[in-house]
């Protein structure tokens, strides 16, 4: 095996790809037609074609990272299968997995009558925000009540910070699903080849989101996308890395490795870093080529 599905896929029809063979590579291809559902309605909703939503007007935080988290989250249970020869999740929680990896960023998409800034005034509270949208969406694709309650417990867990020791699950296997969808999120776009490219235009999302919500500049964890570029590496080492073996049940290690052992997505993101640090460390970091390296990437949905 090689780094052949890196950079993480980001258009629909690949991922869509890889979502059905995984369903059909660990015995779940009776999940197809609620995956498609799933993922066709929520392209419609970041493209602009639900009646209450506009499309997404955000540059990091769009349908291309959703989608890269789909992807991780579909070969950690790969994964699991091939390695374990049992399944890491039922049936059900696969289908529950998919839909909160799927709608864990709903909450930045602005309702029609929305006309001031980007979704990413909606930073500090988006999670609370996806979970109002799947509660609502989900009883139509027959999601109970109790399995709403998980897929809105792990997109509680996702967003800055280690949520997930904060966070009651009713079952373990829901507990399961959170670490997947966090690990996921995280890892897919931590691995994505413009991750570096992208950090400015994350930066300028957060500062949207601190106005929003009145933070003062003094208590920002950032300064500056020059300050967040400088923080990355060790937000790595000392917060993503250390949760990813612990809070989250190490659940990464159970995507299949490379040849000599070494986890894919792991290197791909430690890759990334080297680079960040490299930039980190240079006298003055210049900006210029960063904040236009997105412009233009929405993906549209066909296969």
């Amino acid at each position: 095996m090689s780094l052949a599905y890196f950079p993480p896929p980001n258009d629909p029809a690949t991922v869509w790809t890889l979502v059905t063979g995984v369903l059909q590579k660990i015995g779940n291809a009776r999940s197809i037609p609620l995956a498609e559902q799933l993922m066709q309605d929520v392209a419609a909703l970041f493209e602009g074609r639900h009646p209450d939503f506009q499309p997404i007007d955000m540059r990091y935080h769009d349908l291309e990272h959703t989608l890269q988290a789909t992807a991780c989250a579909a070969k950690i249970v790969e994964g699991a299968t091939m390695l374990r020869f049992e399944p890491l999740l039922s049936q059900r929680d696969c289908e529950i997995l998919l839909a909160a990896v799927l709608l864990h960023d709903t909450g930045f998409l602005k309702r029609r009558s929305d006309t001031i800034g980007t979704g990413a005034k909606y930073t500090l509270v988006h999670e609370a925000r996806s979970c109002e949208y799947a509660a609502a969406y989900l009883p139509h694709l027959g999601f109970s009540d109790a399995e709403i309650i998980d897929v809105t417990a792990a997109i509680r867990c996702t967003g800055p910070g280690n949520r997930i020791q904060h966070v009651t699950f009713r079952r373990s296997a829901a507990r399961t699903v959170a670490s997947i969808l966090v690990t996921a999120d995280y890892l897919g776009q931590m691995a994505a080849s413009d991750y570096v490219y992208e950090l400015p235009v994350l930066y300028h999302e957060f500062e949207e989101g601190y106005d929003y919500a009145g933070i003062p500049p003094a208590d920002r964890p950032f300064h500056s996308a020059a300050d967040l570029i400088r923080k990355t590496p060790e937000f790595w080492s000392q917060s993503v890395r250390p949760m990813l073996d612990a809070n989250l049940e190490g659940v990464y290690r159970h995507i299949v490795p490379l040849p000599d052992g070494a986890n894919p997505y792991i290197v791909a993101v430690e890759r990334n870093i080297v680079l960040v640090r490299s930039l980190a460390e240079a006298p003055d970091i210049s900006l210029d080529p960063f904040p236009s390296a997105h412009c233009g990437k929405r993906p549209s949905w066909t296969w």
